[in-house]
């Protein structure tokens, strides 16, 4: 039984309903994840009309522009909520999905129970797993002794198709240069010496382009004039001269200044590229109860903009369920010497909640990347933990600590962040590489055979003259499971999921699977829940072993043609493994016809479909 907290007729109490509401499904979420039916049918008869009523708005509108996915966004789009308090933010194709959902887009994958309309499967959420030989690139050239300092601040590591190799834009010298390196595999790079600046692996030079900050790049591989296949927007200092720029080449190393673009004065605001939507979106840094972001989307990234916040969309905060670290905590001055400073400095209260937000509580929202992964946005949000000012990092001689958590999209603006445990995590030890102020980078993921590759920077704090919060950057690598974001896993007793109605244009169903001492069947249902012959459980060839792509067959049937374009509900039935997604595709060898992030050896262009 949920219990729900009554709706009062004023609004402050239906504010406060609806934010109970939320809380009380998200917790149920997360204590009886085998609740999702009733979750669903809560959320889908009440949620929204009450999240329309917190903010004392009308429900949304229909009418908007339909998605690839069955979502119907609002007329308005995208929405200016505000962003009052640390509330978490409901995600509105959650709490009412589509009544049929299309899945012609993408391998679906169990990020969330966007797909499932009832389950006794037990989600599991995983961690990426470091690259033993870390790091990956170190400070070693002239121009990386400035700190030193060879490491992603965002940038972009990216699969070029073109020329079968990964390129790898990076942070040389602190506040310096954008360097470029090469590799054929993503472990060993080489730095080219390039004609921009001779002697050395520049490709910009330092004049007339000050002090780099903040950089993203983007391999546009939609775009259709050459001279514009990189994108890049840079923060440079001091911000009165310089501030943000869009640059554009054809090669990666030559670039054309578009001009100066203001959109806020966010240090590490960056960019990236929805293709669901086609939409270029900046990720505006600003401060919002701490650091915290703001949305503001483009046909035509190239052309330079000048904006104002009224322009912006409120977007993204952290929330009361981003809790701070216990050890920063520590730091905090005790409560003898908070009421001693207090004696010539501010009252004791204020001095309290001074320190708290130093030293991380709450935390701040240090940047947000998004890049289109199959058939959702996958984002990673970077976490600030702390010390969360210059004060705290030069008193404890310490980088700044943040972790990197995933969170996922299928409407591009909202998020939903069901595990709060970082898939990469500051190791905070003393002498790391990466002891903290990791960062990960445009295009997020490259997808090799059947792993996702992260590079990521990190810093190790630690400089020629001893510790140095901005010294010791260097580039790491970290794997997972092509898909592993999250699995739905059974014990050796047999366990169900079935999905909500889907349509679908292809005729191959294919999973991504661990069951190496377990199977896998599925059946095919139809609107009343009745199983479509002759795709039954007792028809399907059972599928077993460790596989990220492998197909599905009946007997009696070559393929799912028969039930293409209709409504279908699949019911998985799995014992001893772990089942990570589900497409159905016209191509036999599997292609999902998604998006593949930062690219890879598989793929030809930015969609997996089949051409190699």
């Amino acid at each position: 039984m949920i219990n729900m907290p009554a709706m009062s007729a004023n609004r402050r109490n239906r504010s406060r309903s609806f934010r109970a509401a939320v809380r009380a499904v998200q917790s149920l979420f997360r204590s009886e994840p085998k609740a999702v039916g009733r979750i669903a049918a809560l959320a889908s008869a009440m949620v929204v009309t009450c999240a329309a009523a917190a903010e004392g708005q009308r429900a949304p509108a229909a009418g908007g522009e339909l998605l690839y996915n069955g979502i119907q966004l609002p007329k308005e789009w995208p929405p200016k909520t505000p962003i009052r308090d640390r509330s978490v933010r409901p995600v509105p194709y959650l709490m009412a999905p589509p009544a049929v959902i299309p899945i012609d887009v993408g391998r679906q994958l169990f990020v969330d129970d966007f797909l499932i309309e009832k389950t006794d499967l037990n989600r599991t959420f995983h961690r990426a797993q470091r690259f033993e030989d870390n790091p990956i690139l170190k400070p070693e050239t002239e121009l990386e002794k400035k700190g030193p300092v060879a490491t992603l601040f965002n940038d972009g590591v990216w699969f070029d198709p073109t020329d079968q190799l990964f390129k790898m834009w990076y942070h040389a010298g602190w506040f310096d240069g954008t360097a470029y390196a090469t590799s054929k595999d993503g472990f060993k790079w080489d730095r080219p010496n390039l004609d921009v600046v001779p002697g050395s692996n520049r490709v910009l030079p330092k004049e007339g382009h000050g002090n780099r900050d903040g950089t993203a790049i983007w391999l546009d591989l939609f775009e259709t004039n050459p001279e514009q296949r990189f994108k890049m927007y840079i923060y440079e200092r001091p911000k009165e001269t310089y501030g943000g720029r869009i640059f554009t080449s054809g090669d990666g190393i030559h670039w054309t200044d578009k001009g100066l673009t203001r959109v806020g004065d966010g240090d590490n605001t960056t960019f990236f590229y929805n293709p669901f939507r086609k939409k270029w979106v900046y990720s505006i840094r600003l401060y919002r109860m701490g650091r915290a972001r703001d949305y503001w989307e483009t046909d035509d990234i190239t052309k330079p903009a000048h904006t104002q916040t009224s322009d912006h969309s409120p977007w993204v905060s952290v929330d009361e369920l981003d809790k701070p670290d216990p050890g920063l905590l520590a730091l905090m001055p005790s409560a003898a010497e908070i009421q001693q400073e207090a004696l010539t400095n501010k009252t004791v209260a204020e001095l309290t909640t001074y320190y708290r937000s130093l030293y991380g509580d709450p935390p701040q929202l240090y940047n947000l990347d998004a890049v289109g992964y199959e058939s959702v946005m996958l984002g990673v949000f970077s976490i600030l933990k702390g010390p969360t000012s210059s004060k705290g990092w030069n008193k404890h001689k310490m980088v700044k600590i943040n972790d990197l958590e995933f969170g996922y999209s299928r409407d591009g603006f909202h998020w939903d962040r069901p595990d709060r445990t970082p898939f990469l995590s500051s190791t905070r030890k003393e002498g790391d590489w990466d002891r903290g102020y990791l960062h990960t980078t445009s295009g997020i993921c490259a997808i090799v055979g059947d792993k996702l590759y992260f590079f990521y920077g990190g810093w190790s704090g630690i400089g020629p003259k001893g510790p140095d919060v901005y010294s010791g950057g260097a580039i790491g690598l970290a794997f997972l499971r092509r898909d592993g974001f999250a699995s739905m896993d059974a014990g050796e007793e047999a366990g169900f999921l079935t999905t909500r109605p889907v349509t679908f244009q292809g005729k191959h169903l294919f999973v991504n699977l661990k069951a190496p001492g377990g199977e896998l069947r599925v059946e095919a249902l139809d609107e009343q829940g009745r199983v479509i012959a002759p795709f039954s459980m007792d028809n399907c060839i059972a599928v077993s072993g460790d596989t990220t792509r492998q197909r599905v067959a009946w007997k009696g049937a070559s393929d799912l043609s028969k039930v293409a374009g209709t409504k279908v509900r699949f019911r998985f039935q799995l014992r001893s493994g772990e089942l990570y997604a589900f497409w159905v595709t016209p191509d036999a060898g599997g292609a999902s016809f998604g998006y593949v992030a930062a690219g890879g050896p598989e793929f030809k262009g930015p969609i997996d479909n089949g051409k190699q």
